[in-house]
């Protein structure tokens, strides 16, 4: 693992210092940028950017806050903001780079939209070839309309939103059910937008519009744990990544996700990871 102090933020790769406005995208082939760099793009975030990698051919070996995994295309990877990612591909692999602007999110057209979810939580796979087909061809009509220096072109952003409902709605149909109910989904965002608050079960079912036992049997079906420990493994998936890839010390940590007693947090923690706070930092 990288040493937390050297994991850099970018704007896109190896770009910093300017500061770029809301309604930001952009578009380029995997070799454009990774090919000046041996095929290889170091671990590093984006604080306000969600990315999406498209590999169309050939392999990519990619790093997810810390977690490798090994793919070969047609595959897709949406990175959220603060996620701590990198790629090695093979010589030669084809495929796109997506960047957007947090404010992107905005497109959705309620809590419930699956496109909150996909730039919310992000993740990786591969891609069935009808998804596929349509994705990069949506990528490649992108990448002609970037060429013409439309700057916020309002049919870029709408390409760019099909594609990434193109790949949410693949991996919906992949999950066996499970993502395709919609309460599910708006579940998962509230606790997004509210797990730093300590919100009691109560708040969640109420804001759903249902009981806590009907959300219970939701998550339990759904995701195989009960809704409090969706939350808990998000703080903890948080924690994680402040601890590993920030200077912040665990009494920081602890206050910057809304722990008043440092204690509890470091118990909190061990019983999430197995490990206490200060054991995961020095990992990093």
């Amino acid at each position: 693992m990288p040493d937390p102090a050297l994991i850099p933020t970018y704007a896109l790769y190896g770009e910093t210092g300017a500061q770029i406005a809301g309604g930001f995208a952009h578009i380029e082939t995997i070799a454009e940028r990774s090919a000046l760099h041996d095929w290889e793009i170091a671990p590093h975030r984006h604080d306000d950017f969600v990315q999406v990698l498209l590999v169309r051919d050939g392999h990519v070996l990619l790093t997810l806050d810390g977690v490798e995994r090994s793919l070969d295309g047609p595959c897709r990877v949406i990175a959220p903001p603060r996620m701590v990612h990198g790629f090695r591909f093979r010589q030669g692999t084809s495929g796109y780079v997506l960047t957007l602007s947090t404010d992107f999110a905005a497109r959705a057209t309620g809590q419930s939209d699956i496109l909150l979810v996909a730039l919310a939580q992000g993740g990786a796979g591969i891609m069935e070839a009808r998804p596929a087909a349509r994705a990069f061809w949506l990528a490649e009509e992108m990448l002609e309309l970037q060429r013409e220096w439309r700057e916020r072109d309002p049919l870029f952003l709408a390409l760019a939103e099909a594609l990434v409902r193109t790949l949410s709605h693949a991996d919906r149909d992949q999950e066996a059910g499970a993502l395709a109910d919609r309460r599910l989904h708006r579940f998962r965002h509230l606790v997004e937008l509210h797990y730093r608050e300590h919100r009691p079960l109560d708040f969640y079912a109420g804001a759903l519009g249902m009981t806590r036992r009907t959300l219970s049997r939701l998550t339990a079906v759904g995701l195989d744990c009960s809704p409090m420990e969706v939350v808990h493994r998000r703080l903890a998936l948080e924690a994680r990544r402040l601890l590993r890839y920030t200077n912040a010390s665990a009494v920081q940590v602890a206050a910057e996700l809304g722990f008043d007693d440092p204690s509890y947090f470091s118990r909190f923690y061990r019983r999430m990871t197995g490990v206490r706070p200060g054991e995961d930092r020095a990992a990093g």
